[in-house]
């Protein structure tokens, strides 16, 4: 078989030869950070390096980084209802989210479920503001705070999120401002001041750092939520358990090679997927390019052959050499149809033939020409098929 094409970097991306450097090197490196010994602040230096690192990446706070296992957990370590600042108890009342973010949003939160209001979005699957305005005066009039969580790139679409407009209506009415930003950190700018978010979710392995890190990065240091796991004193109290130091250690490696290229990468990326995309369209006019008309990250296409199941579509591209994704990838291999697309009212003939493209760091300027080669080899087969 020739070299395959990988196309799914909203999945994982593969791994930077700067972070698989730094995570050897860690690994080299016994002791527990939690330790006084020479050891034990050796590591502790190693994750201090990285937590600045990444803090630079979204323009954080370095005391303000909580490293996780992923984005899954910073996202569920913001999305509780006991938070502190200080030492003062900051209860709140609500959390107000989309209806196109993530599953960990969507159902990894702490907030009991009549305590959950989810709010619609456009055909675009942008946040409806004015249902946001509406929510939080209606809160805030009833004497409740509330927590408001909006993801700033969809990992299904790629539509960038007006994160920052929502940040401002949130504040007005005393409400604290998340961000999931799993997909957009090292993809887009995601300086976390520039949006004015109180709290932001990253993981290391959508940026080409290893599999097993993430962060809940916090505005404000002293703003506490409680720990989703309570346990030592490890991350200042935020988060129970010894550190896993090679992969924050490559985190940080990939946090930086990431924010070196941002510009370049944009760029570089975004011409690439136009380049597959107007191809695709001229040469397969049935395909359909989901908001394309949208800002969306540079790096994704979500496209559909309606009539064509999208696990067709993705195991036929499969073993024509191409790695692409159906809905989001953390569905333990399932395909079912997208709330995404449904929230975005996309009729479900379509939706149900959804798949998704993402360049990334390691994609080729050859890449987007031996993709649609893969296309090419499938695609009357699957016409016929359709046909049938």
């Amino acid at each position: 078989m020739n070299e395959r094409i990988y196309l799914d970097h909203n999945a994982t991306a593969p791994v930077r030869p700067e972070a698989r450097s730094a995570l050897l090197e860690a690994l080299d490196t016994t002791g527990n950070g939690s330790s006084v010994h020479g050891e034990g602040r050796a590591a502790r230096a190693v994750m201090d390096l990285a937590r600045a690192r990444v803090a630079a990446l979204v323009e954080g706070d370095p005391a303000g980084v909580v490293f996780t296992s992923g984005g899954t957990e910073a996202n569920a370590s913001a999305l509780t209802p006991d938070y502190r600042r200080g030492e003062e108890p900051l209860a709140l009342d609500v959390l107000i989210t989309s209806a196109v973010e993530h599953a960990a949003v969507l159902r990894g939160h702490r907030f009991p479920a009549e305590r959950v209001e989810v709010l619609p979005v456009d055909a675009r699957g942008r946040l409806r503001l004015e249902a946001l305005d509406a929510a939080l005066a209606r809160h805030a009039e009833a004497g409740h705070r509330a927590l408001v969580s909006l993801m700033l790139a969809n990992n299904e679409t790629g539509v960038i999120q007006p994160v920052a407009e929502a940040a401002q209506r949130a504040h007005a009415h005393g409400a604290l401002m998340h961000t999931d930003a799993v997909q957009a950190a090292g993809r887009m700018p995601a300086s976390m001041a520039a949006l004015g978010v109180d709290l932001m979710s990253i993981s290391a392995h959508k940026i080409g750092g290893a599999p097993g890190a993430g962060a809940l990065v916090i505005a404000d240091p002293d703003l506490r939520p409680a720990p989703l796991l309570p346990g030592g004193g490890q991350e200042r109290g935020r988060r129970g358990g010894t550190e896993n130091v090679p992969a924050i250690a490559a985190f940080g490696a990939a946090a930086v090679s990431a924010r070196a290229s941002l510009e370049s990468e944009q760029i570089r990326i975004a011409a690439l997927r136009a380049r597959l995309e107007s191809a695709l369209r001229c040469e397969f006019p049935e395909l359909v390019l989901l908001v394309g008309d949208v800002d969306r990250l540079p790096n994704t296409s979500c496209l559909s052959l309606p009539g064509v199941p999208a696990e067709t579509m993705v195991i036929a591209l499969d073993l024509a050499g191409l790695a692409v994704s159906a809905g989001s990838a953390c569905s333990s291999g399932k395909v079912a149809a997208s709330h995404v697309l449904a929230a975005m009212g996309v009729p479900e003939r379509i939706a149900r033939s959804a798949f998704r493209l993402s360049f990334g760091w390691s994609s080729g300027e050859d890449d987007a020409h031996r993709a649609l080669g893969a296309f090419r080899r499938v695609m009357p087969g699957l016409l016929r098929r359709r046909a049938a």
